[in-house]
Formats: structure tokens, sequence, C-alpha cells
């Protein structure tokens, strides 16, 4: 019988992905190379080649772990039961935490995808809309209506408050006043009520 692979195996492999990403949206997939990875990393060249093949192979696990977490985040908020407001604001909360730790994935994910192959573009663009679909059904519950024409909204919404968390990491300082724990309550705010209903934390 196999035996699996060992947690320093894995603590190894994330490392390497964290670096990777981190040099990916810096430099630009196309810029980076497997030698710069290496460097980064602190490993040879051929302990890097160990873990993974080529520079290819370390833009699909990028892209691919990193959907596959959003996709699982889902599925765990699903099993929460939570109905209605309550629900799409612990989503909302649970989507700005997982993206605050992983922005150089997020960023990988979202400008370094067309480098992937039709096939593998595909598999990781259908766990984004499975994503995608998770805050959509929460939507629809929020808003309780039911019918086809809010059924028809739900999508443009979502796709709203995934360009508002999006555009969060572009300009928002985690060292500031207000770090990444207190914005997922403004989002839901701002989000859910409007502006008149955004509170300051504390």
């Amino acid at each position: 019988m196999p035996r699996g692979r060992s947690a320093s195996y894995e603590d190894q492999r994330e490392m390497i992905l964290a670096q990777a990403a981190q040099l990916f949206a810096k430099r630009g997939y196309s810029a980076t190379s497997m030698n710069q990875v290496a460097e980064a990393c602190g490993l040879s060249k051929a302990t890097l080649y160990h873990y993974y093949k080529d520079k290819y192979s370390l833009l699909v696990s990028i892209a691919d772990d990193h959907v596959s977490r959003l996709a699982a985040l889902i599925d765990d908020e699903e099993a929460l039961k939570l109905k209605g407001e309550a629900r799409l604001r612990h989503l909302i909360r649970r989507i700005v935490e997982e993206y605050a730790h992983a922005q150089d994935a997020h960023r990988v994910l979202t400008e370094d995808v067309k480098f992937l192959t039709d096939e593998d573009r595909e598999r990781v663009l259908d766990k984004e809309r499975q994503v995608v679909a998770g805050f959509a059904r929460a939507l629809v519950e929020t808003r309780g209506k039911g019918d086809d024409a809010d059924a028809q909204m739900a999508k443009p919404l979502t796709m709203l408050l995934f360009g508002m968390i999006n555009w969060m990491f572009t300009w928002m300082k985690p060292e500031g006043e207000l770090d990444y724990d207190a914005m997922g309550p403004i989002v839901a705010d701002l989000f859910l009520g409007g502006v008149g209903q955004v509170k300051r934390p504390g």
C-alpha cells in the first residue's frame, strides 16, 4: 500500500506555491523564471523540480488550489444552514478573509488564467462558476422574492459584490486603521443596506 505524502512535503509544496504566486503577481507569469522561484524559496533547482516539473505546473496549482479553496468555502457555508441575511453576511466575511490571506494567488487567478490550456482553464472556470452560484443562491434567499426576475438579478448582483471585494484589495493597507477583519462587516453593511447603514467597527 503506497504511503501518503508527509506533512513536511505538503508544507514545502505550499511554501513553493506561495513564493511562486508572489513572484507571478509582482512580475507577471511570463517574466518569472524557475530560477527566480528556486531562489525565492531558498531551494536548488533540482529540489524545485522534484515538486514541480515546470513553471506551467506551478501556475495550474496556484490557480486550481485557490479556486478549490473558495469552492470548499461555499460548501462549508451552505452546511452551516444559516438563513437569509445572516447567511450572506457570514459568507461575505469568510470570502474577505480568504482573499486577505491569498491576495497573490487571487491576482494570479484573475490575470494569468489566459496562459492556461483550454482544458485547465475550463476546469478552473467551472469551479469559479460554482463559487458565483453559491453567492447567487445566498442572494436570492436574502432578497426573499423567489421569482424569475429576482433569479435573473442574482448573478449581476453577485458580480458587483465580487467587484467591490476585489477592488478593496488594490487600495487597502492592512496596517491602516481598518484591517481585513473589520472590512468584512463594512462590505456587508454597504451591500445590504447602502451607505447610510455602514457603521464604524469598534
